[in-house]
C-alpha cells in the first residue's frame, strides 16, 4: 500500500471531509495534516477539499451512531496533541466498523490517545477560568491568556455568562485569535500581531491594590514554592496581575509609561463584533 497524506484547510470541516474522501476511495491516509503544519515529505500528498455537504453526512452519521463520539472530534479538534488528526481517524473508523461498544473502555488503544487529548484541554481550561485577568481599557474588559491548546471556544460560554452586562474581550497569543463579546453576542475571530494597551491611572492602582492584597494574605511561616506550583502551575504566572513587575502597573500617562494601540490598525474595537471576518476555525463548540 502506497504511503498517502491527507492535505486539508485546517478546520474542522475540512478533517471530516478526509474521512468522506477515505471511505469514497477506499484508501487510507497515513498521515492527515492540515495545510499550515505540512512538512514536505517522499509520500504521495492528496489535497481534501472542504465541502460543507461531505462534512455534515460524516458527522450526522457519528451523531447517528454515538452523540459523545462528536462530542470528542469537536474537543478534540481544540487539542494540542501532535497527531490528533490521525487518532481522531483511527476512532472514527472503528466506531463505522465496529460500533460503539469500543467506547466502554477508555483505555481502548483507538480511543485513549484522544480522551487523553480532550481531558488535557478540558483541564487547562478549567484552570484559566480562575487565572485570567481582565484590566478595564476604558469601559472594556481586556484579557490575555497563552494556552497550549484552543481554549477560547470553551471559555466563551463562561466569561459570557460571568461578565453578561460588559463588554470584553479576551486574547490567545499562542492561536492568535480572540474571542469578543458585546450586547449579549460573542465571537471568536483571527487577530494577528495584538498589543494590550497600557493601563489608565485608575486601572494601574487596580493592579497594584490586587497585588498588594496577594502578597498581604500570604503567610510567611507556610510558604511552599512546590505545593503553590501544584495548584498554579508556573507557565500561568506571565499573564497573572500579582506576579508582574514595576513597568505592568504605570499608567500610560506617566512620562515613563509605553504608550501602544490597544488592537492594530483595521481591527475594530472590542466593544464591535466584527462581522465581515471569517470565522476562527474551532470556534464551533
Amino acid at each position: 500500500m502506497t504511503d498517502l497524506v491527507y492535505l486539508y484547510d485546517g478546520s474542522f470541516e475540512g478533517f471530516l471531509c478526509c474521512i468522506f474522501e477515505s471511505y469514497a476511495n477506499r484508501e487510507t491516509p497515513t498521515v492527515i495534516c492540515s495545510e499550515e503544519n505540512y512538512l514536505p515529505t517522499l509520500f504521495a500528498v492528496r489535497t481534501i477539499p472542504a465541502n460543507q455537504e461531505h462534512a455534515l453526512r460524516v458527522y450526522k452519521k457519528i451523531v447517528k451512531l454515538f452523540p459523545y463520539t462528536a462530542e470528542l472530534l469537536q474537543k478534540g479538534y481544540l487539542t494540542c496533541y501532535p497527531e490528533k488528526e490521525e487518532a481522531m481517524y483511527r476512532m472514527v473508523v472503528k466506531l463505522l466498523r465496529h460500533g460503539p461498544e469500543f467506547l466502554r473502555n477508555r483505555a481502548d488503544e483507538a480511543l485513549y490517545p484522544v480522551v487523553k487529548a480532550v481531558r488535557h484541554l478540558e483541564g487547562e481550561a478549567h484552570l484559566l477560568k480562575g487565572f485570567t485577568r481582565f484590566s478595564d481599557l476604558g469601559g472594556v474588559l481586556g484579557g490575555e491568556i497563552a494556552p497550549k491548546n484552543r481554549v477560547l471556544p470553551l471559555l466563551r460560554g463562561h466569561f459570557s455568562a460571568r461578565y453578561r452586562n460588559e463588554a470584553f474581550f479576551l486574547y490567545d497569543r499562542t492561536h492568535h485569535e480572540a474571542l469578543f463579546y458585546a450586547a449579549g453576542k460573542a465571537a471568536i475571530r483571527p487577530l494577528e500581531d495584538f498589543q494590550m494597551a497600557p493601563p489608565d491611572e485608575a486601572e494601574a492602582n487596580y493592579r497594584l491594590l490586587w497585588k498588594r492584597f496577594y502578597d498581604t494574605i500570604a503567610i510567611k511561616e507556610r510558604y511552599n514554592p512546590k505545593c503553590r506550583q501544584t495548584h498554579m502551575p508556573k507557565r500561568y504566572w506571565g499573564l497573572m496581575t500579582e506576579f508582574q513587575e514595576e513597568p505592568y502597573f504605570t499608567a500610560r500617562r506617566s512620562p515613563e509609561a509605553v504608550s501602544g494601540p490597544g488592537a492594530p490598525t483595521g481591527i475594530p474595537a472590542p466593544g464591535i463584533l466584527p462581522e465581515s471576518a471569517p470565522s476562527a476555525p474551532g470556534s464551533g463548540p
